[in-house]
């Protein structure tokens, strides 16, 4: 968390607000959320005096256009974005602040300071690593099913694995991948080059219909997760079977069993979702 639907929003809500916007200072309360440049009075002395020209995303990273400059943010756990009057309270967990005209700030908060901030000159985007390795954005103009395909037969890992490592579709984290194998009823720890071309169109089709659903309605929120105007999402309400486990299944009764897969928690409906001859738990 947050996973695609919710930067998306996040991303959206942040366009409306700070397009335009002078940065006349900059705080930096927690060192290590910047990555770069090295040395964060950099950062801010860079930023300074500069205009928010455009939030973009490529999977779950942000990437605010600032004229000449990209500022990459990666939420990681439960980073946030608020825009809030200069003049409000600072929170314990405030670790970055924008501070711009009309009296406003765009504050960075993060309980976990797990989220991370790379400023680089927006010319230099094609040679930052964790955006090249990317997969296609999970939407039908760039999600093809003949690519989808083609990647999957590169790895005998569990399509679990490949959902969550980035490379074959960008954006799907724990949440997703769990609802959209169910939706697909595809079993975790199936392997990823074993799937036949109907599992695996069946799980293209899935990860487009749960992927645009999941945007539409704001995104999930599990624990703490709010988009830029602070507001819940509403896509946990269609959940299927993350965090179910220990209830019955929607599509067939049995009990929604959690595993391991991937090194993540994972829920799956052994009915629903077999498992196919010689794979294990």
């Amino acid at each position: 968390m947050p996973e695609l639907p919710e930067v998306e929003n996040v991303k959206n809500g942040l366009n409306q607000i700070i397009v335009g916007k002078k940065i006349f200072a900059v705080e930096v309360l927690w060192n290590n959320i910047i990555a770069n440049p090295e040395e964060p009075a950099q950062f801010i002395e860079r930023l300074k005096g500069k205009n928010f020209s455009e939030v973009d995303r490529r999977g779950k990273f942000l990437l605010f256009h600032i004229e000449n400059l990209l500022l990459i943010s990666h939420l990681r756990m439960e980073g946030k974005y608020e825009w809030v009057k200069h003049s409000a309270p600072l929170s314990k967990h405030t670790h970055v602040r924008f501070i711009c005209d009309g009296g406003m700030d765009l504050r960075y908060n993060d309980v976990r300071k797990f989220g991370r901030m790379s400023l680089i000159e927006a010319s230099k985007i094609n040679k930052i690593d964790s955006l090249n390795k990317l997969g296609p954005e999970p939407f039908k103009e760039s999600f093809v099913l003949d690519e989808f395909v083609k990647e999957l037969k590169k790895h005998k890992k569990s399509i679990k694995a490949v959902l969550l490592d980035q490379t074959a579709v960008a954006g799907l984290g724990n949440i997703y991948c769990d609802e959209v194998l169910f939706d697909a009823a595809i079993h975790p720890v199936s392997s990823a080059e074993q799937l036949s071309v109907k599992e695996t169109k069946n799980l293209h089709h899935s990860i487009l219909k749960i992927m645009n659903k999941a945007v539409e309605q704001g995104g999930t929120t599990i624990r703490t997760y709010k988009n830029a105007f602070g507001k819940s999402g509403n896509f946990q309400n269609n959940l299927k079977v993350y965090g179910k486990e220990g209830t019955a299944c929607q599509r067939c009764g049995q009990t929604i069993d959690k595993i391991k897969v991937a090194q993540r928690g994972t829920h799956v409906c052994i009915n629903c979702q077999k498992l196919k001859k010689g794979e294990v738990e």
